[in-house]
């Protein structure tokens, strides 16, 4: 497919010149800040552009035209030709059909179980029964085995995959990655992947075009722009990528958020955040030049390269010996299946504790017992200061602000009312919880739908800090973010120094942010102790397993 001079258009610019060819058997990866217009170019080079959206410039396959097609062209394309990978297997798949229903749908051939289940077991899945069960009741990397057999069973010569692995544990995530590309390499298959972990993007990908603001601003093979980028935005997305090597002393993600790109059509769109901007790069846009060997960018200047302040150690946090919480010998399960078994750990008074682990390991179970939502068979919880109400003394940060913030209400008034349910004395106010999370006063007067991802986090945190909990569970705080915004949220959590349990699937960020760690696996603690001596040098052959599974920017 080769798509050229792509513009996309609403209530304004959206998506300002695009040019990006993909050939069989290569998979180039699409990667940026959210609003960058990742997602709308995908939808516009398989005809699925929302409506109200319009699209101007060239889609071509095998030569053939196909923006401005008619919906009957499309859908002789949409699926045969080309095929969609989304982030959620629940959006692609029919809660009332089963896993082989999908699948037969999508075969062009022959439609018999026997080919059903071949195509399932092309993406790992061997056990017959799948086939008949529903999405409800297979795992996240199961459903997402099950959607990416229906997207390849009529044979693509392109594969279209939109954050394919975002929500997935780093086990699954390696899985679903190989998978791909296994089958990308034994089809002759060319693949678009499209998202904001360049991690996964390097480890995929002979092919990487980074996206800001509607444009491409630099493309080239992974290996040579993660050794020297060419452009100062690419330079500062691979500076906030965490590691999984060392715990660094500062996260340091980019200032400033993506404009849209009808704002910057005539001047470089990276200059307001630029530490390296002059007053030539807001007077005319900068062409997209060739760089040998194979490299593009849209810069004027040569990039100085941006340190990730890997050198010195953190500071080390003031942990006191008093403990807010002690779990012990928690059990509980739901008719056969374990979720917790005799699990058992602290978190004293200023420390921070990371649980890993993959999908089913038992994580959420866990927050949920000591959050009162779930009530355990065996074992005991206690929380220090007892004399206080159970969501004084623990609160949540979850994954998802959007869905734990009301739309209907402004940010001061979701914060006035979080802080009304606090202890009296020393009460914060809006303007002061705002401050402690970076977001100026005049925040308190938008609605949650007026904040970028990264700000809607930040007031969920302060709404959390309201009430001044003894200890702050973040369940996948910073999964669906940016790896900038990523930076400055979890650099926000360290600042903030309240006791955490840090539940996450992604070993680099618990590097950062975890001062002991628990490795859970199917509802077990396997290995537990310091962060740094447990990830340097694991003992259980679980936690080498999701150390091996971790991609690399390098």
């Amino acid at each position: 497919m080769k798509i050229a001079e792509l513009r996309i258009s609403g209530p304004g610019l959206i998506v300002d010149g695009v040019d990006l060819e993909i050939s069989g058997g290569e998979t180039v990866g699409l990667v940026g800040e959210s609003g960058s217009g990742k997602s709308l170019t995908a939808r516009a080079a398989s005809g699925l552009l929302p409506k109200g959206l319009s699209a101007t410039g060239s889609v071509t396959l095998d030569g053939r035209e196909l923006l401005g097609a008619r919906e009957r062209v499309w859908r002789s394309v949409r699926g045969t030709r080309v095929s969609l990978l989304m982030q959620d297997p629940f959006a692609m798949l029919n809660p009332l059909r089963t896993a082989g229903a999908h699948v037969a749908e999508s075969l062009r051939g022959r439609r018999d179980r026997a080919e059903v289940l071949r195509r399932l077991a092309e993406v790992g899945i061997d056990d017959p029964a799948v086939a008949d069960r529903h999405p409800f009741q297979l795992s996240g990397g199961m459903r997402q085995r099950v959607a990416l057999a229906a997207a390849l069973a009529a044979d693509p010569e392109l594969l279209i995959a939109d954050e394919p692995t975002t929500a997935l544990d780093a086990t699954t995530q390696h899985d679903i990655l190989m998978l791909i590309k296994g089958i990308q390499r034994a089809r002759g298959m060319g693949v678009l992947l499209i998202t904001h972990d360049l991690r996964v993007a390097f480890e995929l990908c002979d092919r990487v075009a980074v996206m800001y603001a509607g444009r491409i601003v630099e493309q080239g093979p992974p290996a040579e722009i993660g050794k020297a980028p060419a452009h100062p935005y690419t330079a500062g997305l691979l500076a906030a990528v965490p590691t999984v090597e060392r715990r660094l002393p500062r996260l340091a993600g980019i200032r400033g958020n993506v404009p849209a790109a009808a704002d910057v059509a005539a001047s470089c769109a990276f200059a307001a955040r630029c530490d390296q901007a002059a007053p030539e790069c807001g007077q005319a846009r900068p062409p997209l030049r060739a760089l040998p060997p194979d490299r593009f960018t849209a810069c004027l200047h040569e990039v100085r390269p941006r340190a990730r302040a890997e050198e010195g150690a953190a500071a080390p946090r003031h942990i006191a010996a008093d403990e807010v919480l002690r779990v012990t010998g928690l059990g509980k399960t739901y008719g056969a299946h374990v979720a917790l078994s005799g699990v058992s750990l602290d978190v004293r008074r200023g420390e921070s504790v990371g649980v890993v682990g993959g999908s089913g390991s038992g994580k959420t179970t866990l927050a949920r017992s000591i959050l009162g939502l779930v009530r355990p068979d065996t074992g005991t919880i206690a929380l220090a200061g007892r004399d206080r109400p159970r969501h004084h003394l623990v609160q949540c940060v979850f994954q998802d602000p959007t869905t734990s913030l009301n739309p209907a209400l402004t940010v001061g008034a979701t914060l006035a009312e979080a802080a009304a349910q606090g202890p009296a004395d020393g009460r914060l106010a809006v303007a002061e919880l705002l401050e402690l999370v970076g977001l100026p006063p005049a925040y308190a007067r938008r609605k949650p739908v007026g904040l970028s991802g990264g700000e809607r986090q930040r007031v969920a945190i302060a709404r959390a800090l309201s009430v001044r909990p003894a200890l702050l569970i973040c369940d996948e705080p910073v999964a669906s973010l940016d790896v900038s915004v990523q930076a400055h949220v979890l650099e926000l959590l360290r600042e903030v120094g309240t006791s955490m349990l840090f539940i996450t699937h992604d070993l680099a960020v618990v590097r950062q942010m975890a001062d002991r760690l628990v490795v859970l696996s199917r509802g077990r603690v396997v290995e537990s102790g310091d962060t740094a001596q447990v990830l340097d040098a694991p003992e259980h052959d679980y936690t080498r397993r999701l150390l091996a599974s971790v991609p690399s920017t390098r």
